[in-house]
């Protein structure tokens, strides 16, 4: 799958904004008022609800989801090439695929939306720490919930579904959590992981 990581390096040399860029934009067209209100509300609303328990929780989650992004696709082929399990192989190039596909396609619409940041947004969200760049769609949910969706129908096993969608789904809530994305941009980033490794199953078989 040389081909589609080329394709996610191009697009990130070609659109890839530095973090220290200041935003000027305001809100996209298509984020009415009243969802706008709606996204600040819920951004308000969980900062006020912070511990540092679940604060630590969700920064580790946060931090680290590459090493489920890259880990999973990359076990899959160790593991394919030493036990010679041809199938392991494919499904490691389909998640790994799947992934990258989302991860393209976030960077070409963060350059296309260039919404800002929540604290950027509304100076009455406080984020745990200040995020570069632009805001929809998450990127963490995009591309957790591309290897979760791939990896399950790679294995669609209970054991397998559930604790995939749980990272997934808690990485993506980490990111409303330490006040970096609103409840739209997670919703958005939902959508494209879930689309990208639904359409490279297709495309696979």
């Amino acid at each position: 799958m040389i081909y589609l990581q080329l394709f996610a390096v191009c697009i990130n040399n070609a659109f890839a904004q530095a973090d220290s860029a200041k935003v000027t934009v305001n809100s996209p067209a298509f984020i009415s008022p009243a969802v706008q209100r709606w996204d600040d509300r819920v951004m308000i609303d969980l900062q006020n609800q912070r511990t540092p328990g679940q604060t630590g929780f969700f920064m580790f989650l946060s931090k680290n989801v590459l090493y489920g992004d890259i880990g999973i696709p990359a076990g899959l082929l160790v593991g394919g090439i030493a036990s010679n399990n041809k199938e392991m192989r494919q499904n490691a190039g389909y998640v790994a695929s799947s992934t990258a596909i989302s991860y393209g396609f976030m960077l070409l619409i963060k350059h296309l939306v260039k919404r800002p940041r929540p604290f950027i947004q509304n100076i009455n969200i406080t984020p745990v720490y200040r995020a570069g760049g632009t805001s929809f769609p998450s990127g963490h949910t995009s591309s957790s919930f591309a290897t979760a969706t791939a990896l399950s129908a790679a294995y669609p096993k209970w054991y397998v579904i559930a604790p995939s969608f749980f990272w997934a789904g808690a990485t993506s809530y980490s990111r409303m959590y330490l006040g970096v994305h609103y409840p739209t941009d997670v919703a958005a980033g939902l959508t494209l992981g879930v689309g990208s490794a639904t359409v490279m199953s297709f495309l696979k078989k």
